[in-house]
């Protein structure tokens, strides 16, 4: 099967209510179709520093931002299809490069335990950055449920809707099953705009009218500011304090 293993394209984000996901489904039902997959559950393994340099760099907003996740559509297995992706973002304009790998194959590589079995350009994009960046570990869990569209007349646009966000830093394995804390309040959605260039003009008719508006939106970054930094910063504070009190002992 063929993948599509490069994207470079806009990404723009929206919160929504239930009811405000339901209008812009009957707006999108002329131009659009859900895609044949349905409703599906994506897992991803985000990789990061010791220090959690990458994350923390992501949510400054630079001009420039990298991430690298492992990415499966269902619950794997050892020998299913999983992707390594290499996100990137430049002045706004995302950049996606992945390949397509066993789950075994996908996270000896990139956890240094064996070479690439894929030689190309993409798999050395990926090289270097994890040498740049130096023993990179597996950092959070991050799931949810998503509904993807396209356009009917096979153009590019792209609208998807995700829920149930889920986010842990145990058992990260795209083996295991799907749980963890939420990252939206409940009761939201995220919705996803995806093109290579202008937003067609019935969508933004339809979000002017229901008065929905863009926001900037990371599932990582969400989950490091609410669920991974307060942890991280306990631990920190629980070993200065340890440090103080041997030396005190000493």
């Amino acid at each position: 099967m063929a993948f599509q293993t490069v994207f470079k394209r806009y990404e723009l984000k929206y919160i929504l209510t239930p009811e405000q996901k339901e209008k812009l489904i009957s707006a999108m039902s002329p131009y659009m179709q859900l895609d044949k997959y349905g409703r599906t559950t994506i897992r991803n393994i985000y990789f990061d520093t010791d220090n959690y340099r990458l994350i923390r760099r992501s949510i400054e907003r630079p001009a420039y931002k990298e991430k690298l996740r492992i990415r499966s559509y269902s619950q794997a297995t050892a020998d299913s299809t999983v992707f390594v992706e290499l996100k990137k973002k430049y002045e706004k304009v995302v950049y996606k490069r992945r390949l397509p790998l066993s789950e075994r194959e996908a996270f000896a590589w990139v956890l240094r335990k064996k070479a690439c079995p894929v030689d190309s350009q993409i798999s050395h994009e990926i090289d270097y950055f994890i040498d740049f960046y130096g023993a990179l570990k597996p950092t959070a869990f991050l799931s949810y449920e998503r509904e993807a569209y396209y356009e009917k007349d096979g153009g590019d646009f792209r609208v998807t809707f995700d829920d149930n966000i889920l986010c842990r830093q145990t058992d990260l394995d795209l083996c295991s099953s799907v749980y963890g804390r939420p990252i939206l309040p409940e009761g939201k959605i995220l919705m996803e705009l995806k093109c290579s260039g202008g937003i067609p003009l019935w969508m933004t008719e339809a979000l002017s009218h229901e008065h929905i508006y863009k926001t900037s939106f990371s599932k990582y970054g969400t989950a490091y500011r609410s669920l991974i930094f307060p942890e991280f910063r306990l631990q920190k504070l629980k070993e200065h304090k340890e440090l103080v009190t041997n030396e005190c002992n000493f």
